[in-house]
Order: structure tokens, then C-alpha cells, then sequence
């Protein structure tokens, strides 16, 4: 990696021999104040050819063709093909062509990479609430763990999650606590309660929870500490709670996960 990109991240984790990937920070790119400098979003009213020169940079890094879908902070899940368009409306995918890199974008949500122990496939979700609640406990890591060409049982599969809005400033409404207790009353344990009827929400702990629940043997990366929260690390993360009431919008930090065979 060149040393403009030192500060990203190398997620630390036993990925199998073949299986790569990384985490942008909002360092290390070209795009000018507020969005500076990485920020890989078309939609946040960032000049389009300094988005795609960081995307570019990307790009460069991990020598693979970045697929950027939409996010609709749904559950749709779609595998990428080496032909794979990259305006796919979706917030789950997973591919095993060596040649695509699954890629989510984020600046609050979760971000989840998911390998299994062979390094046949790899795949990536985009956990915002809405997603990983779902309806009745069917949210976008059940559907992603649904599509994966798994035998058997889970147990052999890895995950690594991303920074988010951590534990302490993650502050949502009853009817957040709610839609996850729709899938388990086990979730009400990551709500910790708050006067006038709010809840601080623990989204890491809320998707290791839901990832253990499918069976997934081991989950690396984000575990609450506060060094994980996109909302207090201004520095280093973008996060769009924080920076749109400054400025209306956030930029885009990415996480990739790909095939190097």
C-alpha cells in the first residue's frame, strides 16, 4: 500500500490465503473541505472528478473493479458477475470472481465482510438499523447468509465488521428498540435506556448478536470501543449524524473485500 493510504485500514483477522481487505478512512484522497479527502460518495454534493479520482485511487490499491451499489438501507442482495453493473440497487452482495470487489459504502452504518474458511466466496453488507433489523428478525445479513453457496452450517464462515456510530452516541428513538425485538427479545439487551423515551443503541453488538444467532463461528473487528466510532473520530472517519448538521450531508468511507487468485 502506498503511504498516502497508510492510514486505511487492514482489517485483522485469519482470512484464508487468497482473500483480501480493506477499509478506507477519510484520509488519504484529494477531495477539498468539507469532504476532504477521501471521500468515495457521488451523492453528497462532492465535485464528481475529485469522487472519481479517490475511486481511482481505489482502485489502484487493490487492483480490482470496485462495484458501488445503491444503498437503500434495505436487504436485497445481489452477486456480483464479472460483467456486474455498478449502479445494482442493493445493500448485500458477494461474488467469487476474482476480478469484482465487493465494496460498501458507509459514514454511521456497519459495515459487514463475511469469507468462508476455503476462500471460495467473499461477501459485504451494508448494516444501517433499518437493514439489520429487518422485518421480523429477517434483516440484510439473513439474506445475505441465505444466497452464500454454503454447505452445511455456518460455523466454518468469518466475519469482520467495520467502524460505526458506536455504543455511546448512537441515540435512537422506542420504535428502533422495537423493530429489533421483533426478530429477538435477546436484542433489547444492546438499548441502554436514555430519559423522554430514547435509547443509546449498540449497532456492533446488535449484528454480532445477529451474526451468532446464524451460526457464524468467528467475528472479528468492531467490538464497541469507542476507537470503532465514526461519530466521536472526526479526525479520521466520516460520519454523517455528526457532519450533516454542519453541512447537510457526509462523506463515504468504502469497505472492500475481494479474491486475489
Amino acid at each position: 500500500m502506498n503511504a498516502f493510504a497508510t492510514s486505511w485500514i487492514q482489517p485483522e483477522w485469519p482470512a484464508p490465503l487468497g482473500v483480501r481487505a480493506l477499509m478506507t478512512t477519510r484520509q488519504g484522497g484529494v477531495s477539498s473541505p468539507p469532504w476532504n479527502s477521501m471521500n468515495l460518495g457521488t451523492h453528497v454534493g462532492d465535485s464528481p472528478e475529485h469522487v472519481q479520482l479517490n475511486r481511482e485511487q481505489l482502485g489502484s490499491q487493490t487492483g480490482k473493479t470496485h462495484v458501488f451499489m445503491d444503498q437503500v438501507h434495505g436487504t436485497r442482495v445481489e452477486q456480483l458477475r464479472t460483467n456486474a453493473v455498478h449502479t445494482l440497487q442493493a445493500d448485500a452482495c458477494w461474488t467469487t470472481c476474482p476480478e469484482v470487489a465487493c465494496t460498501i459504502m458507509v459514514a454511521d452504518c456497519l459495515p459487514v465482510l463475511l469469507c468462508d474458511a476455503s476462500g471460495q466466496w467473499v461477501g459485504a453488507a451494508h448494516a444501517g438499523w433499518r437493514g439489520l433489523a429487518g422485518v421480523n428478525g429477517h434483516g440484510v445479513l439473513e439474506s445475505l447468509l441465505s444466497e452464500l453457496p454454503v454447505d452445511g452450517h455456518h460455523g466454518e464462515l468469518m466475519a469482520w465488521l467495520g467502524p460505526c456510530i458506536g455504543p455511546k452516541a448512537f441515540e435512537v428513538g422506542q420504535e428502533v428498540r422495537a423493530a429489533f425485538q421483533e426478530g429477538s427479545a435477546k436484542d433489547g439487551a444492546f438499548f441502554q435506556a436514555l430519559p423522554h423515551g430514547k435509547y443509546l443503541a449498540d449497532l456492533a453488538g446488535l449484528a454480532q448478536q445477529r451474526l451468532r444467532q446464524l451460526g457464524v463461528g468467528q467475528i472479528f473487528g468492531n467490538d464497541g470501543h469507542p476507537s470503532w466510532c465514526t461519530f466521536t473520530n472526526s479526525d479520521r472517519f466520516f460520519s454523517h449524524r455528526r457532519d450533516s448538521r454542519v453541512i447537510g450531508q457526509s462523506g463515504r468511507m468504502a469497505a472492500c473485500i475481494w479474491l486475489d487468485r
